[in-house]
C-alpha cells in the first residue's frame, strides 16, 4: 500500500482531538498566506504578529487557534512583509502526515521511512529534531518537506550514560540509547525551501 499524503478539513467543526490528516495544499501550500488562513479558518481564529521563535528570537508568524493548545498551528512566512510564501508550519498535537503520528518511536519512524536517518541530540533548543534526506519521507507529494521532533520519555534512569544522545550532535536512528530513553515523536512540521526569485 503506497504512502498517501494527508488532508486537513478546511474548517475543524468540532473540538475533537482525533488525528487530522494533512496535505501540501490549501492552507499548507507553498503560496499560502495569512489572508488565506483567515478565509479558511475565520479571521477571529488567526493572529498574525511577533511570536516567540527558537533560541529566544522573535519571528513574525500567523497562529491559528491560538487559544486551543490541541488545535494550534503556527505558520511562518518567507515574505514577512506580506505574510505570505510559507516557510514552515508547526502542526497540532493530533496531526498525522504520511503515516507519522505523535507517540511513534524512532524505530517505528525508521520503518515507515524505509531508511535510517539522524536526529539531533537532546536537551537543547533543537533537541530531537530530525528531517529526512533519503527514504519514503524525503519525497512527499505537493513539494513540501516533513520534519519531526522526538522527546525522551524515560531519561532519569540512574546509571544510564546519555552523553551519546545529548547536545549538538547527530544521533543515528539505530542508536540503542534511543530505545533506553523511550524517545517518542512529539511534533511534526511541514516546510518549503526559499522560493526562487
Amino acid at each position: 500500500m503506497s504512502l498517501r499524503f494527508l488532508a486537513l478539513a478546511a474548517v475543524l467543526a468540532t473540538s475533537s482531538v482525533a488525528a487530522e490528516e494533512f496535505k501540501c495544499k490549501g492552507a499548507f501550500a507553498a503560496d499560502s498566506s495569512a489572508a488565506r488562513l483567515a478565509e479558511i479558518y475565520g479571521a477571529d481564529n488567526v493572529v498574525t504578529g511577533p511570536t516567540d521563535g527558537p533560541e529566544g528570537s522573535t519571528i513574525n508568524a500567523s497562529v491559528v487557534f491560538p487559544d486551543d493548545v490541541h488545535k494550534m498551528m503556527t505558520f511562518v512566512w518567507w515574505d514577512e512583509g506580506a505574510d505570505s510564501d510559507l516557510s514552515y508550519v508547526e502542526l497540532p498535537d493530533a496531526a498525522s502526515v504520511a503515516g507519522l503520528a505523535e507517540g511513534m518511536s524512532v524505530a517505528e519512524v525508521e520503518a515507515l521511512n524505509g531508511a535510517p536517518f539522524t536526529l539531533a541530540g537532546f536537551w537543547w533548543d533543537y533537541g530531537g529534531y530530525a528531517d529526512f534526506t533519503s527514504g519514503r519521507l524525503a519525497q512527499l507529494p505537493g513539494g513540501c518537506l516533513v520534519s519531526v521532533t522526538f522527546y525522551p520519555t524515560e531519561y532519569a534512569n540512574e546509571g544510564v550514560d546519555v552523553q551519546a544522545i545529548s547536545g549538538e550532535k547527530a544521533v543515528p536512528s539505530s542508536e540503542p540509547l534511543l530505545v533506553t530513553v523511550a524517545a517518542e515523536l512529539q511534533a511534526i512540521t511541514l516546510s518549503y525551501p526559499l522560493p526562487l526569485q
